[in-house]
């Protein structure tokens, strides 16, 4: 496996990265993390939410400076308590505190802004967020579930302010959900983000597990991607799981899939999808499976690029960066 930087840091990580939320116990933690390193990988991502899976994790990890763990703050510790969710210092500060005692460290490599909450200043969270990094607590830090205008708003005041700013982003994607081409994944590119992306197999739709002989199972948008994963991994000789997580790397390089497995011969198979390179032809092909349109400004302002009423009589003669 390779690496690449994360962000505009200095910070190595492995081009797959392995979520923990499916952990059930510590030999299947110990055997999958096991695995997952020798393929290289170094990205362990769990959340504060995720409760005895987060404990779960810190049992069972050896060599804790050896990898990269990530967890996640935002969602209620006490669903009683006004203040038991949100992005507020209250709440950062005691899921943190919360998430390094389960994790048996000192300091977590990534912290991650869970979900945007809308009552919370997002320079609150910022200020707060800096001050963990400061205090040796939080290496890096990085939002997800969040709009592309909230992030880009929140860096730009850290840039202001010389505060620690977001170097990632996770979001889903998938060729079943390709909404973040809209704004997300342009704006990453333009901010030197990585981008953390979680269900690349669409919850396991994309990987070959349910069949067509089960046609409940599936609406017609989700078979038509499925049947065209299937019979690309047929011609290349891969399997649907390496197909459809090769497809969300290709769409840039700093897209890092967040895969998760329940054994290990799930994992191996989805590790061996960083040696699939989809030819353009097989791309087209999945893509023109599910009906996907940017929309509204992205295809307009593509319209007008070339356009000599917009640009002048230069426009198509312009080479761009």
């Amino acid at each position: 496996m390779r690496y690449r930087l994360f962000g505009t840091t200095g910070l190595r990580v492995s081009e797959l990265l392995l979520g923990t939320m499916a952990f059930d116990d510590a030999d299947q933690a110990r055997r999958l993390i096991g695995a997952y390193a020798d393929a290289g990988g170094n990205v362990l991502d769990t959340a504060s939410a995720y409760g005895e899976g987060e404990a779960l994790l810190g049992s069972v990890v050896a060599d804790r400076d050896r990898f990269v763990i990530a967890t996640k703050y935002t969602l209620t510790r006490d669903a009683t308590d006004p203040n038991g969710g949100g992005n507020h210092r209250k709440n950062l500060v005691l899921s943190l505190e919360r998430s390094l005692r389960r994790l048996r460290t000192d300091y977590v490599d990534i912290l991650w802004v869970h979900v945007w909450d809308r009552h919370t200043p997002v320079e609150e969270t910022m200020r707060a967020l800096d001050d963990a990094v400061r205090a040796g607590k939080v290496l890096y830090i990085g939002i997800s579930d969040s709009p592309a205008w909230l992030t880009a708003r929140a860096n730009t005041l850290a840039e202001w302010r010389g505060w620690t700013p977001f170097a990632g982003l996770q979001v889903p994607y998938s060729l079943l959900n390709r909404d973040a081409e809209r704004e997300l994944l342009p704006m990453a590119d333009a901010l030197g983000l990585s981008v953390a992306a979680w269900a690349p197999l669409a919850a396991g739709k994309l990987a070959g597990g349910t069949r067509r002989s089960d046609p409940g199972s599936l609406t017609g948008r989700e078979r038509a991607a499925a049947d065209a994963v299937r019979a690309v991994a047929d011609e290349l000789g891969a399997t649907p799981a390496q197909v459809a997580v090769a497809w969300t790397r290709r769409r840039s390089r700093s897209v890092l899939p967040l895969v998760g497995a329940r054994d290990v011969d799930q994992l191996t198979d989805v590790l061996r999808s960083v040696d699939l390179t989809l030819p353009d032809e097989a791309v087209a092909r999945l893509e023109a499976a599910v009906e996907f349109r940017l929309g509204f400004p992205a295809d307009f302002i593509a319209e007008c690029e070339p356009s000599p009423f917009v640009f002048g009589d230069a426009a198509t003669r312009v080479d761009g960066r």
